[in-house]
């Protein structure tokens, strides 16, 4: 497996295990490993969400053929191969999803610099219910508990897309197992928080936390839901967050 670069700017405002707005310690090296290969579920007889696995250096552009907003390469910054949630085709340009964006901005690539796929696996979180439900199309595949963004730091609304999927490296990580990384970003900053912008779904040391309004913006889950979120979802799924 290909090392993750350096956690806090994977983890965002929200990934933090504890309750506390102190600083936490300086970088280490990463905990976590990305998840090689691309999850492949049974092919489903109508595909709902498209997807585009970047397979050559192209640039992410603010509409077809208009300004490069940035360069992206065939893998995340964590290792994972860059698959990206499509939303629509102009001719030649794909609108993706993208990490690089802001939250709610689509971006748009050559679609001869990616290969075409799709799934029917999506992820729906109820903020105000603070459950996470994974779907095979229209089918509920497990509805689970998270924990969400607390007051000041609330868990940004919007759809996203996966983008990892990581493995701790780590017995004592306070992400737990492991942390499914999404496209968007946290809006709502504490002042001189350090560890990025980045959302995920991840693991805790303190599940009793799950169920609660008590992150900086990320999903926490259980143990055992993480794992099914690591074998069920692929990279590029759609993640949709509503109030």
């Amino acid at each position: 497996m290909r090392r993750a670069a350096l956690l806090p700017v994977v983890l965002a405002a929200g990934c933090g295990a504890g309750e506390q707005q102190a600083a936490p310690p300086a970088p280490t090296p990463s905990p976590f490993a990305a998840v090689e290969h691309v999850e492949r579920p049974a092919a489903p007889a109508e595909p709902r969400w498209s997807t585009a696995r970047v397979t050559r250096h192209t640039a992410l552009r603010a509409r077809p053929g208009g300004r490069v907003v940035a360069r992206i390469g065939t893998r995340t910054e964590f290792g994972s191969p860059r698959v990206l949630g499509v939303t629509g085709r102009r001719g030649r340009w794909l609108r993706v999803i993208a990490s690089e964006r802001p939250n709610g901005r689509a971006a748009w690539i050559a679609a001869a610099a990616a290969r075409l796929g799709a799934t029917d696996v999506s992820i729906r979180i109820d903020r105000s219910r603070r459950r996470l439900t994974v779907r095979r199309g229209e089918r509920v595949l497990r509805r689970l508990p998270v924990a969400v963004g607390r007051h000041g730091t609330p868990t940004p609304l919007g759809r996203f897309a996966v983008t990892d999927r990581l493995h701790s490296n780590r017995a004592d990580s306070p992400y737990g197992c492991c942390a499914v990384a999404l496209s968007g970003h946290q809006t709502k900053l504490l002042e001189g928080w350090p560890g990025g912008d980045r959302l995920a779904v991840h693991g805790t040391p303190n599940e009793e936390s799950v169920g609660e309004a008590i992150s900086l913006g990320c999903l926490r889950a259980r143990r055992r839901d993480m794992r099914m979120l690591m074998r069920a979802v692929p990279l590029g799924a759609p993640v949709f967050i509503r109030a």
